[in-house]
């Protein structure tokens, strides 16, 4: 039996893996790509690679074995992820896997955005499926924020439409670890949880720490809708990504991205990553 990451060279994805590699034997572990040499550095450390892409049903179906604990990372190709989840799903119920761990995103089926809509469907499959399953359904990640300081020192602001909605965001890591935790340990099966940070924030106070960090005066411009969308596409994020965005900030609007059932920091074992400690890390 394996423990099996799929999507194991993805941002998320290695951090699984670390924190597997932390907690168990490296035999144990085993992880799913499209590409090897992406990979190559985990089987030299004695990761067991195989080779597969979510749109390759074939090679999929050699991916997963009787027994394996199975972690699948949610797709990026949005629009096309039902069926590319669907796949793993299938090749994981044929091979006779004995968990299928899926992050999803807060709320399950009251997350009531346009970026929710695959994950639902895809929790559905796998509930019809009969496979045991872990529903992770993941808050809203620091670094979806922190990863573009560069262009908000730049301009001295954070353009945004979600008003005084607030985020309960944690830390990438925060969420790996979680996944580690319900893969190698016990009672974790057919459950499902919330994961988000301790602590919720608006983006009129991840501005003001900003500010108070780099000692420059950043502004929180809230926008109407269709401006942000304008904003966004003007700086080159595709239109229908751009969409996206400011859907989800309609939703954080209405509370969506809110909830903090310490979820997380209860599988984890400590408080979440505050998101003052976030924007250090990126700064630096």
């Amino acid at each position: 039996m394996s423990i099996v990451i799929t999507g194991a060279t993805g941002a998320l994805g290695r951090l699984v893996v670390e924190e597997l590699l932390a907690r168990v034997d490296t035999d144990r572990v085993a992880v799913v790509v499209r590409d090897k040499e992406k990979a190559a550095d985990l089987a030299e450390r004695g990761v067991e690679v195989r080779v597969a892409d979510y749109d390759d049903r074939a090679a999929l179906s050699a991916a997963f074995r009787a027994g394996d604990r199975v972690l699948l990372i949610s797709g990026n190709e949005i629009g096309r992820r039902v069926a590319q989840h669907t796949a793993v799903l299938e090749a994981a119920q044929a091979a006779g896997v004995a968990q299928l761990a899926y992050t999803g995103i807060l709320g399950g089926p009251e997350a009531d955005f346009d970026l929710a809509a695959e994950h639902r469907a895809t929790e559905q499959a796998i509930l019809d499926s009969g496979i045991p399953y872990t529903f992770l359904r993941n808050g809203w990640y620091h670094e979806n924020y922190t990863g573009n300081l560069s262009t908000v020192l730049e301009h001295g602001a954070v353009v945004g439409s979600a008003g005084e909605g607030r985020v309960a965001s944690a830390a990438r890591a925060d969420y790996a670890a979680a996944a580690a935790v319900v893969l190698t340990g016990e009672g974790h099966l057919n459950r499902v949880y919330e994961l988000s940070g301790d602590t919720a924030w608006s983006l009129a106070e991840y501005t003001a720490e900003l500010s108070a960090q780099t000692g420059k005066e950043i502004a929180y411009a809230q926008v109407p809708a269709a401006e942000h969308l304008s904003v966004l596409t003007g700086a080159g994020v595709p239109e229908g990504f751009a969409a996206i965005i400011v859907d989800v900030d309609a939703a954080i609007a209405r509370g969506r991205l809110a909830g903090t059932s310490g979820d997380l920091a209860r599988l984890i074992g400590r408080p979440t990553t505050p998101v003052a400690e976030a924007i250090a890390a990126a700064l630096t």
